[in-house]
């Protein structure tokens, strides 16, 4: 049995601007009921996929299919799609339930079936009863939480979301991502979001798109992407620097920290190499690379210290290895300018073969 139609097909997609390529042949799809959220970093190309999929761009190559179907030459309003921007864009001169209803009254529908409607929906993102209510007395997460509904009010097949919670605090951000999965679970929502924030991407998506320079540098799961990032690049925008240049042999590899252990099966030869901070274990200092403690960081739920290698059998000078961080439960925290032993766990270790 073939597999079924995606919902959006994206088909060898370029746009232009001038000299410069924003997007460059990209193929991409969104399944029914999915939620994919591309991340990538200004200029990426992102925003621009977006707009080309919304129909506020034209692509000069390449095809936008839904559900099957070329969008070429179909304006915005006949593409069934909603749209949720950074901003809102809500009308401050209409309270909230003429703001939600926007969209049904531009679809004609009647007056008692959108007051339920919008009764239903502010409901569902926790507004209840707030159809009167001025937008300039919300706060910026309820503003947040009207756009959403009326995003979601002529019933989109394809839900678009732009930096979407870009504006909030962090801890509101947070709060506001777990709501917004489990209400795309159960209304059953296909969503298309793009973002420059991990957390928030990793959070939401069913699938992770991150984007470089127009293309796309690795598309998967969010525990896939995190846990073998596909290039350097990746790695690095994910936030991991200890990356080196490494020869695997077997079940180790020759780096600038002497030999660290890869997963069996690794790819032999050149290669450069990820370790994850988690990978990188404090150890009495007999029983492995001897390091000194430059800094630490506290993350919340773990701290961040970082190492600077010593040079072998005298730990007052630097060694050739580049430094190194590593993550450590908060009750394991070593003093800044201890002296500690690393060692590598091989699970924490990625060959990585793409380029930087």
């Amino acid at each position: 049995m073939s597999a079924p139609e995606p919902l959006l097909r994206l088909d060898a997609v370029s746009v232009r601007f001038g000299e410069r390529t924003a997007l460059d042949a990209v193929d991409l799809e969104v399944a029914e009921h999915e939620t994919v959220c591309v991340l990538g970093p200004s200029g990426s190309g992102k925003s621009t996929l977006l707009r080309v999929v919304a129909g506020l761009r034209r692509a000069d190559a390449g095809r936008v299919l839904l559900s099957g179907r070329d969008q070429s030459g179909v304006p915005v309003h006949r593409r069934g799609l909603g749209l949720m921007f950074q901003d809102h864009q809500l009308f401050p001169q209409r309270d909230v339930g003429r703001n939600v209803a926007f969209g049904l009254r531009m679809r004609r529908v009647g007056r008692a079936e959108s007051d339920r409607t919008v009764a239903e929906l502010l409901d569902l993102v926790g507004l209840p009863g707030a159809e009167r209510r001025a937008i300039a007395a919300l706060s910026g997460g309820e503003q947040q939480r009207v756009a959403l509904a009326r995003a979601l009010a002529p019933q989109p097949r394809l839900l678009m979301l732009d930096e979407p919670l870009g504006q909030l605090d962090r801890s509101l951000r947070e709060r506001l991502v777990i709501e917004l999965r489990q209400l795309f679970a159960r209304l059953g929502t296909t969503v298309l979001a793009v973002t420059h924030d991990q957390g928030e991407a990793f959070a939401l998506a069913d699938r992770v798109v991150v984007m470089r320079d127009g293309k796309i540098a690795q598309a998967g799961t969010p525990l896939e992407v995190w846990q073998r990032p596909a290039s350097e690049f990746v790695a690095r925008f994910l936030g991991f620097d200890n990356v080196v240049a490494a020869t695997v042999h077997g079940e180790a590899a020759d780096t600038p920290w002497g030999k660290v252990p890869v997963p069996a099966g690794s790819a032999q030869g050149p290669c450069r190499l990820l370790v994850r901070p988690a990978g990188v274990r404090l150890a009495p200092v007999p029983d492995g690379l001897p390091c000194t403690v430059l800094a630490r960081t506290f993350r919340g739920d773990h701290v961040s210290v970082l190492l600077r290698p010593e040079a072998p059998g005298d730990g007052a000078r630097p060694g050739d290895g580049p430094q190194l961080e590593a993550a450590c439960a908060l009750r394991d925290v070593p003093e800044e300018g201890a002296r500690v032993g690393v060692a590598f766990a091989a699970e924490e270790v990625v060959v990585l073969r793409g380029e930087l």
